[in-house]
């Protein structure tokens, strides 16, 4: 049943929102798993010693799902890996194994109905933790899948596929959803599958959400299809992210995926400071509630408040469109035209600092060359431009990729720069991007721009432009000690132009960035 808000308030980054009595919502809970590791993931263990293994994950999940009934959740979201782990081989992660039945075919609680499929140990556990506290459970594990070489050419040698697989169990502890995960992100252990479906499910509380994990979020299929084609407002969102900074921290680009593509996104991951594993978070398109802690040595469970966005639970009227990647300003729920939209106008500097302000693409590229180096940035050969002075409006340009910068500091004393990329990325993943970057390095030598820092001490007043020929632009702002932002405005102006700017910030500006995923060019 949903639950109204009344005299409920909703800060909005500084935005006081008296929502309506009857405005549904509900109550999540994501929670950051230290998760209890197999030693040695490359030597194979029989079922026994790996459900052994697994139990030792479980109970913490026991234990944090009960804390989160206690706090009024309705849905709780566990990490990708938390139950088993990782970097294991396709043979030694056989005895963690499990068969899921396609809920499309099978309803099935294993809680209430434990015998009707062998070796289901771990399905039965979360299903009875969803059963006993009355919420929704979504969890992350590994399965099989019997095949056939003679039907199905793809299957392979060994006759079963093994899935990286999302389980969603509703609050009677039946399976309602299954997603095998598409976008393998170096998991020699896993197949994926050989016909992609997009997954979604209904919660009688606020309607619909989809499904999709960790490597995913970058991906056309399942990401964009589930917000643009299907109209998803809601995602769950496993995840095992280890932390790449400038551009792609875990909350970073989590909040950044949120802002852009109008979604609540329930995003879980692991523990893990040996491997830079943190960052989960409870996002919705205009603010956050987020864990990141690459010292602490335990898990987190985050449990808030939140409105449906589920515009078919809702109701169209009852609440402004969101439509992807068309910016959200903070002051407003609904976008305004772009046109009318903010734009802070090069008159807004004194007249007489003796800034010389570029006014086309062609002048600033040309004044830009004197100044610009490359720094590798995230395995990728940015070209840069430093910032200098107090204020000023520089740009940089590559390919048909332009970014334009107006910016304006009190402190001069850090070394900033203007980045641009348009290239296929191919370490760690191969996908198309077009980014505009503004970053802090970490030293005085170009060399250090792009290099992973999460502290500044320098707020920046900034409007950020870039030409892109992508409509799939996500902005981010990150600020010290990973401090998340959003922008004051957002949105597409002339045409082919996405611009953000953000005035008086509290913290120093460690990134700010339109990161542009081409999805067509990623086979180039």
């Amino acid at each position: 049943m949903a639950l109204g808000l009344a005299g409920f308030v909703l800060c909005l980054s500084g935005l006081n929102l008296i929502l309506a009595a009857d405005h549904p919502s509900y109550v999540a809970a994501v929670y950051e798993h230290r998760v209890r590791l197999n030693p040695n993931p490359r030597v194979p263990l029989d079922r026994r010693p790996a459900l052994e293994h697994m139990k030792q994950n479980l109970r913490v999940f026991e234990e944090q799902t009960v804390l989160a009934a206690q706090q009024g959740a309705q849905i709780i979201v566990f990490p990708e890996d938390a139950i088993h782990g990782f970097n294991f081989t396709r043979a030694s992660i056989a005895g963690y194994l499990e068969t899921v039945p396609d809920p499309q075919e099978v309803t099935w609680s294993p809680c209430a109905d434990p015998h009707r499929f062998p070796d289901t140990e771990v399905l039965q556990s979360l299903s009875c933790m969803a059963h006993k506290n009355r919420l929704f459970v979504v969890a992350n594990m590994p399965s099989r899948q019997s095949c056939n070489r003679t039907a199905d050419p793809l299957c392979p040698a060994d006759g079963q596929y093994q899935f990286n697989t999302n389980v969603v169990f509703s609050d009677q502890g039946v399976i309602v959803a299954r997603y095998h995960k598409q976008n393998l992100y170096f998991e020699a252990a896993f197949d994926a599958p050989p016909e992609w479906k997009y997954v979604t499910f209904t919660t009688p509380f606020a309607g619909l959400f989809g499904v999709f994990t960790c490597f995913d979020i970058l991906f056309r299929d399942p990401a964009l299809t589930l917000v643009k084609d299907i109209g998803v407002r809601q995602i769950v969102y496993p995840t095992a992210w280890m932390n790449q900074l400038p551009l792609l921290a875990a909350v970073q680009f989590q909040r950044s995926f949120s802002h852009a593509t109008g979604v609540t996104l329930l995003a879980a991951n692991i523990r893990a400071a040996q491997y830079g594993i943190t960052g989960s978070g409870i996002f919705t398109p205009w603010d956050s509630l987020i864990h990141h802690d690459m010292k602490g040595d335990s898990g987190k469970l985050l449990v808030r408040r939140v409105l449906v966005l589920d515009p078919a639970f809702i109701g169209d009227a009852a609440w402004p469109t969101l439509v992807p990647f068309s910016g959200y300003p903070k002051e407003k729920l609904r976008s305004e035209e772009p046109d009318k939209m903010h734009f802070w106008p090069t008159s807004s500097f004194d007249a007489d600092d003796g800034v010389k302000y570029c006014q086309t693409d062609s002048e600033c590229e040309h004044e830009a060359t004197s100044t610009s180096f490359t720094s590798i940035m995230m395995y990728d050969n940015f070209t840069l431009v430093p910032l200098r002075g107090s204020k000023g409006n520089i740009s940089i340009c590559s390919g048909s990729v332009c970014c334009h910068l107006l910016f304006r500091r009190s402190d001069t004393l850090e070394f900033y720069a203007l980045g641009v990329f348009d290239g296929l990325h191919v370490v760690h993943g191969t996908y198309y991007l077009e980014v505009c970057a503004l970053v802090k390095c970490t030293g005085e030598h170009h060399s250090s721009c792009g290099e992973e820092t999460e502290h500044a001490r320098t707020p920046v007043d900034f409007r950020l432009t870039g030409t892109f020929t992508t409509r799939h632009v996500f902005p981010g702002i990150l600020g010290n000690g990973m401090t998340l932002d959003i922008p004051d405005h957002s949105g597409w102006e002339r045409g082919n132009r996405f611009y953000m700017s953000r005035t008086g910030m509290s913290a120093g500006l460690v990134t700010a960035v339109l990161y542009g995923r081409h999805y067509e060019k990623d086979n180039d």
